[in-house]
């Protein structure tokens, strides 16, 4: 059996598979299906500094290999998730978490870290500036070089320690009959098998750039995908819509690398994280 070990900044997860933030919503909710504590480690639901509602309904719409969604960042704020969902996965996950905090002004994002990064449960922040489904904050700040190095800098004053990538991808569907998008928000982030691609080539070309590890996702829903990933350059990965389609999809994944790796006899899966640079 291959040893699946991998290290993070904050984390030393049993296994590199993460459920990415949004789809698995405060971890106890899959415990219902199997012991979460297979996992590496799991992405917290988004959370604001404030309640958040969300979008206006409906914010899910299904396309080719993939899915929509504009939900907005709907989550009960960070004092109930401190004192209350994180209260619900203690008794039922001993490794530490990743909290996704989410943002309207530089100064939502500190004070959520801050109170988050408090929680003895949480191993790691991840820093959600590539949202497009929110007005105002994520994605305004992911595509500007500056505010993104402002808010990082303003959370944690060294920078990030590692990159989590990609985010979903903008798209939209209509209703054939009346001509409206089928999502309320008109846009939503495309995610699913359908971006994988997309997702290994942007791994790629941005750990050949720097030196900090990488957190890879984008459409894995198989053990396959998830070693071509690290392959790519990730350093462990992330999976989404896959937890939405089939709820054990996590663990499957985890036992898929395992035999894919000792058919290929190799021993630690950290000997191929980068692989594909030395071509």
């Amino acid at each position: 059996m291959a040893n699946l070990r991998v290290k993070l900044p904050g984390l030393d997860m049993k296994n590199p598979v993460i459920p990415a933030s949004g789809t698995f919503g405060f971890g106890y909710e899959f415990a219902k299906f199997y012991d979460i504590n297979v996992l590496g480690s799991m992405m917290l639901k988004g959370t604001t500094l404030e309640p958040r509602y969300g979008n206006p309904l409906p914010r899910i719409a299904e396309g080719p290999s993939g899915m929509l969604n504009a939900i907005g960042l709907q989550n009960p704020g960070s004092e109930a998730v401190f004192h209350e969902e994180l209260a619900k996965l203690r008794p039922l996950y001993q490794d530490k978490v990743i909290a996704n905090i989410g943002g309207s002004a530089i100064d939502d994002y500190v004070q959520t870290a801050k109170l988050l990064s408090s929680h003895d449960m949480v191993g790691a922040l991840e820093l959600n500036i590539s949202c497009p489904n929110v007005h105002c904050g994520g994605i305004q700040f992911g595509t500007n070089p500056d505010m993104a190095a402002e808010v990082t800098r303003a959370v944690k004053a060294a920078g990030a320690d590692g990159i989590t990538m990609i985010n979903t991808m903008i798209g939209m569907r209509f209703d054939i009959k009346t001509g409206k998008p089928i999502i309320a928000n008109k846009t939503g982030g495309y995610s699913g098998p359908a971006i994988f691609p997309v997702a290994l080539r942007m791994v790629y070309q941005v750990s050949q750039a720097v030196n900090i590890p990488i957190i890879g996702m984008g459409g894995i829903s198989s053990g396959k995908d998830a070693i071509e990933m690290m392959i790519a350059g990730a350093s462990a990965v992330a999976v989404g819509c896959q937890n939405l389609v089939d709820p054990y999809a996590c663990p499957k994944i985890i036992q898929e690398m395992n035999d894919i790796l000792d058919e290929m006899g190799i021993e630690d899966i950290n000997e191929i994280v980068g692989k594909s640079h030395q071509y």
